[in-house]
């Protein structure tokens, strides 16, 4: 494996554990992730949903790069239309000052997912509209070119560069090649619009941003195990949250994986269950090989940016070491 691969945690709480510990386990666990040689550590935002703590992902990035000292460390992202753009220059202006030469600012163009926290944020719907806009503004405070507040400047982020990455599905792709991002993308809709998408990207890339060449990060879930029943345990835990989530309104905390499989279930949610665990990639050391060949082979992924999520912790971090052992990551003391 020739491409970088990265981790993305967010944050899941693990039931009858706790918020507060799912923070705590996603520092350690950045510890971990830098031991076994991972390019990145990213950490996410959400607010108001009970199965993860994540929900101030600048705070819990200062946590992470801490306690780690060669990891690069961001965001998967911040959702900038939750925020004003001079106070996220601001506070990444802060962490790149900090931590210099190892933070990464991922962007997201998602607003809160209910009514409530829509308007608890102070936001409505349309916020996401101008999402272009925005981040357009959020560059220029780095750069110092902006002229819309005459005299205000982002201090202390004017005239740093750290790297910017746009998490995008879609039209959001086109974005990023507009201004010149490295692009992060899921199969949100299907690998073949992910594909499509990133060909888009590719073909209409504006080499005049931060990059001078397209830059393609895929995000998907992978578990490594001993045998391919095990690697599927490992992936239930998170689908079935998912599933609820879909079924409730509410995505939970984890569950253990058996007392998940003893559950009295729908027949959709069963389907619903496996067709998540089946899109994901999971299995033995060289199912996962092959798996992973296709989907770069697909894509032609620069790096990949795991984020699976289980109830045992560390089960985990085993299936993080056998991925990076695949990738010939150089493990660190």
């Amino acid at each position: 494996m020739t491409f970088r691969i990265s981790v993305l945690d967010r944050s899941p709480a693990r039931r009858g554990r706790g918020s507060a510990q799912a923070l705590r386990d996603t520092v350690a666990f950045a510890r971990d992730i830098e031991g076994l040689g991972y390019h990145r550590f990213w950490v996410s935002e959400h607010h108001s949903v009970p199965g993860v703590a994540g929900s101030a992902p600048t705070v819990l990035a200062a946590a992470v790069a801490s306690v780690t000292s060669r990891i690069r460390v961001g965001t998967g992202g911040v959702m900038l239309p939750n925020h004003r753009p001079l106070v996220v220059a601001e506070q990444f202006g802060v962490l790149e000052s900090l931590f210099p030469g190892r933070i990464d600012l991922g962007l997201g163009r998602s607003v809160g997912f209910t009514d409530g926290v829509r308007r608890a944020l102070g936001q409505g719907r349309e916020a996401a509209e101008d999402f272009g806009g925005q981040v357009r503004e959020l560059l220029a405070f780095f750069s110092g070119d902006q002229t819309a507040y005459p005299g205000v400047h982002a201090i202390p982020a004017e005239r740093l560069s750290l790297p910017t990455f746009l998490l995008a599905t879609g039209s959001g792709a086109d974005l990023a090649a507009e201004l010149g991002l490295p692009l992060v993308i899921a199969p949100a809709r299907g690998e073949r619009a992910m594909v499509e998408a990133i060909r888009r990207y590719r073909d209409t890339f504006a080499g005049t941003g931060a990059v001078a060449e397209p830059y393609v990060v895929v995000s998907t879930s992978v578990a490594v195990a001993e045998t391919h029943e095990e690697a599927r345990r490992l992936l239930v835990p998170e689908a079935w949250s998912t599933v609820y989530s879909r079924s409730h309104g509410v995505f939970p905390p984890l569950s253990p994986v058996d007392e998940i499989l003893a559950l009295p279930k729908t027949d959709r949610e069963r389907t619903r269950l496996d067709d998540i665990v089946a899109s994901q990639i999971g299995g033995t050391p060289a199912e996962v090989t092959d798996r992973l060949g296709e989907l770069v082979e697909a894509t032609g992924a620069d790096e990949l940016l795991v984020s699976t999520s289980t109830y045992d912790q560390a089960a985990r971090v085993e299936s993080f070491a056998a991925l990076a052992e695949l990738a010939g990551l150089s493990v660190s003391a």
